[in-house]
């Protein structure tokens, strides 16, 4: 205790020295000026997340490091002002990104999403489903394949995702001792990758936002073959399962999983508050199952209502115009009262504890919200220093070069983008216009090849990212300590943009994804095999 205690009041002072070294003059317009022509839209715009990153790898405490993050971002938008670092960390930061409708929708669906697993389990809806799968999975394997099945099933949304297959595969992991970290990879790895593939999904509506004067739903489903990232993370996920092949920490973590210890380090999310819950006896399969089918259709519903799918407009293109956030608010709303009331009839629990599951799953739920409320005014950092004007110029400058290699070279600067940032969106809302832009009128074909790699960096530093919102979901989701969730992630995703970084090479070239795309999958099976004679370090 006294330890932390010093390493706090140490790491209190050092901020304290770094903002008082700074300028204390009030002059914040000025400053804010200069600061404008000195940082703005250079590479120091993306040192905030730079920073933040490291430190969380380093240190693994997150808030801390997302904060400190955020403070250098302040310090350089401000030109070391001291007035103006606190006003632009709360103002332009906090304050604003919590104040935003899409994030504050995005919470509360975390909230309503929280309470409802609280409700299954006090219900003894995922107990029965724990029992119920028990009979139906006999093995690690089974377990593991039936939570990427249902990622994959799961395809509306990468939030949805994350928090409904955690809450439903979690019981059936833990008792086949699949290690958190591991449960965690899982869900993230059926998320983005697979709503990325999905053209009825949220990440398709937002791409085809993005491609002005082109058919965007089209191009997307084009673009599908040869989302090699996407596609080679799948096959990697099911063919490691089968081989039984783990490699880096998330060995270490599957090896202790073993011997029944789902966890491994001493960071142990809701492990106290899950051995002291009591099973409800009354709980059956169906009050996990009918919450969970009315969170589907209620949020597709909510989904294509916010797109004018009720006005008139078709199902596609209500989806393709939806608001995400307030279309799963208001489906997750409507399966939570589905849900009260299932359990009211069914007499599984009365109302008022109905209504404690409130807090409780609002309790559940913060750090998620926390980090996620830093990651986004880290964000919010980068965009006011201008990183997507810096990465504008660096695309273009090399737009000139050797064609072929572009697809590879966005690849890259897309996993760059999104893995600094933490955002696909904003990676999609940076490069897919410059996509468009340089290649139109010449090649179609590689302007769509281009456009997937956009879309397949996006995913992939989204998945690496430690400051991800989908990448935090998922730790929430698994119930895993989120710097593990990262760090066991890590080496997967870095192998499958390896893979992914040279089929896009090939598909430069070849420009069909009937060569390119199997071409990818035997590169990554070789891989495999390397991996499983040279560093698999699954003891069993």
């Amino acid at each position: 205790m006294k330890s932390n205690l010093k390493k706090w009041s140490l790491g209190f002072s050092m901020i304290m020295l770094m903002l008082l070294a700074s300028p204390l003059t009030a002059l914040a317009a000025e400053e804010e000026t200069a600061a404008s022509a000195k940082f703005y839209g250079t590479f120091w715009a993306l040192i905030p997340p730079i920073v933040a990153i490291a430190l969380a790898l380093i240190t693994k405490e997150v808030y801390s490091s997302l904060f400190a993050g955020i403070l250098v971002g302040a310090l350089f938008y401000s030109n070391f002002s001291f007035e103006g670092t606190v006003l632009h960390i709360f103002e332009g930061g906090l304050i604003s990104v919590l104040t935003s409708s899409y994030n504050m929708g995005i919470l509360i669906f975390l909230v309503i999403l929280g309470t409802m697993v609280c409700l299954m389990n006090r219900a003894g809806g995922s107990a029965a489903f724990g029992r119920w799968a028990g009979t139906k999975i006999k093995t690690r394997v089974g377990a593991e394949l039936a939570t990427i099945v249902l990622g994959v099933l799961i395809f509306i949304d990468d939030y949805f995702n994350c928090l409904t297959v955690g809450s439903v595969m979690r019981p059936v992991t833990d008792k086949h001792n699949v290690s958190r970290a591991k449960l965690a990879y899982l869900i993230d790895a059926t998320a983005a990758p697979v709503c990325i593939i999905a053209p009825i999904s949220s990440w398709a509506a937002a791409v085809s936002g993005f491609v002005e004067g082109e058919d965007g739903i089209s191009l997307f489903v084009h673009a599908i073959p040869y989302n090699f990232y996407a596609l080679l993370t799948i096959f990697m996920m099911i063919a490691m399962v089968f081989m039984k092949v783990e490699f880096g920490p998330m060995g270490v973590h599957e090896t202790n999983a073993l011997k029944g210890d789902i966890y491994t380090t001493a960071g142990r999310p809701y492990a106290n508050a899950e051995g002291d819950a009591k099973v409800n006896p009354r709980g059956k399969v169906i009050d996990l199952l009918i919450p969970i089918i009315s969170l589907v259709i209620c949020c597709v519903i909510g989904m294509i209502y916010t797109g004018g799918f009720f006005s008139g407009t078709d199902f596609v293109t209500a989806f393709s115009q939806s608001d995400a956030s307030v279309g799963l608010v208001l489906g997750s709303f409507f399966a939570l009262v589905i849900t009260i009331v299932l359990y009211l009839v069914r007499r599984v629990m009365n109302f008022r504890d109905c209504m404690a599951c409130l807090p409780e799953g609002f309790k559940a739920m913060v750090p998620a919200i926390l980090i996620l409320s830093f990651a986004w005014t880290l964000k919010a950092m980068t965009d006011s220093l201008g990183a997507s004007d810096f990465v504008y110029s660096v695309v273009k400058s090399s737009a000139g070069g050797l064609m072929n290699l572009l697809p590879a070279i966005i690849f890259v600067i897309g996993a760059v983008i999104a893995f600094a940032t933490g955002t696909s969106w904003g990676t999609f809302g940076i490069l897919i216009p410059i996509v468009v832009d340089v290649f139109s009128g010449t090649n179609h074909e590689l302007m769509i090849i281009s456009i997937s790699a956009c879309m397949a960096g996006a995913v992939c530093g989204d998945h690496c990212s430690p400051i991800s919102d989908t990448t935090i979901m998922a730790s929430a989701g698994a119930q895993c300590d989120h710097v593990n969730h990262v760090t066991t992630q890590l080496p997967y995703a870095l192998m499958a943009a390896v893979v992914s970084f040279v089929t896009y090479i090939i598909a430069g070239f070849v420009q069909t994804p009937w060569i390119a795309l199997p071409a990818g999958f035997v590169l990554m099976f070789l891989t495999l095999l390397v991996v499983r004679f040279k560093f698999d370090t699954l003891k069993m």
